[in-house]
């Protein structure tokens, strides 16, 4: 077998048995096919696509190229969730306990933030002596005694996809729906879960800008899913707008207690009660959606759900004060009013810029190198459909130092707030869910 051989196999349109990507994909992690005929392949792919079985096959191939975790040492039927990112998007925070609550074990694996999009480790670690380092064997314990642990990403999981998700990066073959869903899943699969619930975001804040290629891609990963064995469903969003209000680590650690406590945001709520559901639903906790979603609401309504959230921070070294003393978690020593220039109504908000905006406070990482501040970023007063008066506060920054790099940063808030003479018509936070027997839309 020869890996120019495939290459023009799948240039030509043909279509690669499972053994070809094995061997491609095995050869690539092992330095044995090089970079310039793996991006050969990935551009080939990119031009004449992948059959659901392929992309199936390509998932497998890099989830077998490093670690593959086996939670069966841990009690019950294990859910995972995946979101594809966003701002403001602290659900794992809320989901975790929520669904713990309720009986369904959650061991997830989780990453730091990139660019405008944040870290659930991050965030976590924003918690005084929250550790994400466990063993193996401590991981699953964990789980088993109190039903949720979330610890930070192997290196070891899937390599194969992280040496071709860089060359992706510098070969302009990013875009491409085979080779982005076998990226996110091959991961999922490694880490051993059971059932998978993916988020799609789409809108101005996320990577898939229309419903229609997020549905593309929802499809593509409830495809593989159901092809090696896991039942996946999928959730598509909307991320024209910030999920929330509180954008930065300590601050939606913060708006996470509030939802927990079920006083949250109406958006943030909602979204963490539907993903749930799938969840407890693929759990084998609820027969139904519905009854799922109903035993959820009761759990933020009687306290469990938070009372597992401190339960968790605790069992992993953390500071379980935050939970009825929010303001231990890390405080900015300013704070920067960003006002509107003009009245009318918030059309709409361009939420790449309002993460973007957080990262250049110290909330985010420009690099894998950078250090972040826990305790910066921005807290939304207006959303899109709101009536604004020029003067009114549209976002508080939090700062480190009141300076011209925070008030150049409050202008590019300001800058990302679309302000209208007429009410838009605001497009509904679900859009569509996706499973193994098709699509049911909302719009």
């Amino acid at each position: 077998m020869r890996a120019v051989d495939l290459i023009q196999k799948k240039r030509d349109g043909g279509e690669l048995t499972p053994e070809e990507l094995k061997f491609l994909i095995h050869g690539y992690s092992r330095g044995e096919v090089p970079d310039y005929q793996m991006s050969a392949f990935a551009m080939a792919v990119f031009f004449k696509g992948m059959t659901a079985s392929e992309t199936a096959a390509l998932t497998m191939s890099m989830a077998e190229s490093g670690d593959q975790v086996d939670l069966s040492p841990i009690h019950g039927v294990k859910v995972d969730k995946h979101s594809t990112g966003g701002v403001g998007d602290k659900t794992t925070l809320i989901i975790g306990p929520l669904v713990a609550s309720v009986g369904v074990p959650v061991a997830k694996m989780s990453g730091r933030g990139l660019g405008h999009t944040g870290g659930t480790i991050d965030k976590l670690e924003s918690i005084r002596g929250f550790h994400t380092e466990l063993t193996r064997d401590a991981f699953m314990k964990q789980v088993n005694d109190i039903g949720l642990s979330v610890i930070g990403q192997s290196s070891d999981l899937a390599p194969a996809d992280k040496k071709l998700y860089a060359l992706r990066d510098v070969t302009g073959t990013v875009e491409s729906i085979p080779l982005i869903a076998s990226s996110v899943m091959s991961k999922k699969i490694a880490a051993g879960a059971d059932a998978i619930v993916l988020d799609v975001k789409t809108g101005s804040g996320a990577f898939m800008k229309t419903v229609q290629d997020a549905e593309a891609l929802a499809q593509a990963m409830v495809s593989i899913g159901t092809n090696v064995g896991r039942r996946t469903a999928a959730v598509i969003s909307d991320m024209d707008q910030p999920l929330g209000y509180a954008i930065g680590n300590a601050l939606e650690v913060a708006e996470a207690l509030d939802t927990l406590r079920g006083q949250g945001p109406e958006d943030l709520t909602e979204l963490c009660l539907t993903l749930g559901a799938h969840m407890v639903t693929l759990g084998g906790k609820a027969r139904t959606f519905d009854e799922a979603k109903s035993k959820l609401r009761k759990q933020l309504e009687n306290g469990e759900a938070l009372a597992k959230f401190k339960a968790f921070i605790e069992a992993q070294g953390g500071d379980g004060g935050i939970v009825d003393q929010p303001d231990k978690l890390p405080q900015a020593p300013f704070a920067v009013e960003v006002t509107a220039d003009a009245e009318g109504y918030i059309s709409a908000i361009q939420a790449e810029q309002l993460g973007l905006a957080a990262m250049l406070l110290g909330a985010g990482r420009a690099t894998k190198e950078a250090v972040i501040d826990y305790a910066v970023g921005l807290t939304l007063r207006k959303k899109v459909g709101d009536t604004v008066q020029a003067g009114d506060t549209l976002a508080i920054l939090h700062v480190r130092d009141n300076n011209d790099a925070a008030r150049q940063v409050a202008d590019r808030v300001r800058g990302a707030y679309i302000i209208q003479t007429e009410r838009p018509e605001t497009r509904p936070l679900l859009l569509s869910v996706v499973t193994a027997d098709g699509i049911e839309r909302f719009i």
